[in-house]
């Protein structure tokens, strides 16, 4: 494996464990906690310039991107509800009541929101419920669409694909990802791992592939984590333009196809559920298992035999944090919220070397 690519910075801790993460604008990043409580951390000094509390259990946040040097809005999922805080008031704490507005998504109290996302243009939220239901709303007139196909237990993610305007695909504890069409609420396609061929493992895994996480490349490229400690990479959607790491430059499709099983693959990644993963480059993944293995992977193929694969470059384990929720990488940090062995929150912040010698 290579040098080191990251190197411990400090450890954050919380009330709280940290049930999700997300990059903010202005160099900074937000974590939220299972108390109810949000906070905004800057990228250089690690300190709190911004919270939010006395919200329900905080399950997932989302910034709006604003080019205008003010931290702009942010997207909060707590319950069955998504609240949206304009962040760049003089207020330092707010409260649920400073909420610009209030959705409420789940029907009932039990069926909590568990993922948002916001698509490229920052006009459509998507997000996913207990219930398996996954939905959008279109953020100019807060009308809501729900797909006609949900999935038949707790969804867990949902992705918007890149220049696809009306294009998004799931994830869900029922081992189905679904690729959906939110203008016309049809399913384009579909993959249930249960079922799947692909099942290519080193060694029998008592737990079900349950889909837990999900990231999506820049260039259409989807990776699911997986509770049998595995990860499914689908390419088949993937953008290239100019020379291409195969054998021929791929061209741009009429359709997404990233659930096309000749263009994906399974490879054991870690012992235990892959709880948290982000791309970080086009083909570079990092994953990071419950217990807190994280490992930096590239994807490579297809080679002249038509073969993908998925090779490690670098693993670390976390020293802080004794179970994973969250990770993300913000270009110069990659970090990692859960909790410590005693139930509170904590947040490891790993800062990139510049290059191979730097200390």
């Amino acid at each position: 494996m290579e040098e080191t690519p990251y190197a411990f910075r400090q450890t954050l801790k919380t009330p709280a464990p940290i049930s999700c993460l997300a990059k903010g604008s202005l160099d900074h990043f937000v974590a939220g906690s299972d108390d109810g409580s949000v906070r905004v951390y800057n990228q250089e000094t690690l300190k709190v310039v911004k919270a939010i509390k006395g919200l329900g259990e905080v399950s997932s946040v989302v910034c709006m991107e604003h080019n205008t040097g003010v931290l702009g809005d942010m997207w909060v999922a707590s319950n069955r509800h998504a609240l949206r805080f304009a962040m760049d008031t003089e207020k330092m704490v707010l409260a649920k009541a400073d909420a610009t507005l209030t959705l409420e998504l789940g029907a009932d109290d039990d069926d909590v929101l568990n993922e948002l996302s916001l698509n490229q243009k920052n006009d459509q939220l998507a997000f996913c419920l207990d219930s398996g239901k996954v939905g959008v709303v279109d953020l100019s007139t807060k009308q809501f669409t729900r797909m006609k196909t949900n999935h038949d237990n707790i969804c867990g993610s949902v992705k918007f694909i890149p220049d696809r305007p009306s294009e998004l695909v799931s994830g869900g504890y029922d081992s189905r990802l679904l690729h959906h069409d939110f203008h016309q609420r049809i399913v384009l396609s579909r993959l249930d791992l249960g079922t799947s061929p692909l099942s290519e493992s080193s060694g029998v895994s008592m737990s079900p592939p349950f889909i837990l996480s999900s990231a999506m490349s820049p260039s259409g490229i989807l990776a699911a984590g997986i509770a049998d400690g595995r990860v499914w990479i689908g390419t088949g959607g993937e953008k290239m333009s100019g020379v291409s790491s195969g054998i021929s430059v791929k061209k741009k499709r009429r359709k997404w196809e990233g659930l096309k099983q000749d263009e994906a693959f399974r490879a054991d990644v870690g012992h235990g559920p892959i709880v948290a993963l982000t791309f970080i480059g086009p083909r570079t993944l990092v994953t990071s298992t419950l217990m807190g293995k994280v490992t930096l992977h590239e994807i490579g193929g297809p080679t002249a035999d038509g073969k993908l694969d998925i090779s490690p470059k670098w693993t670390k384990a976390t020293s802080d944090v004794h179970k994973v929720n969250a990770i993300i990488d913000t270009g110069s940090l990659i970090i990692i919220g859960g909790l410590n062995e005693s139930g509170g929150g904590v947040i490891e912040v790993w800062e990139k070397r510049l290059k191979s010698g730097d200390v």
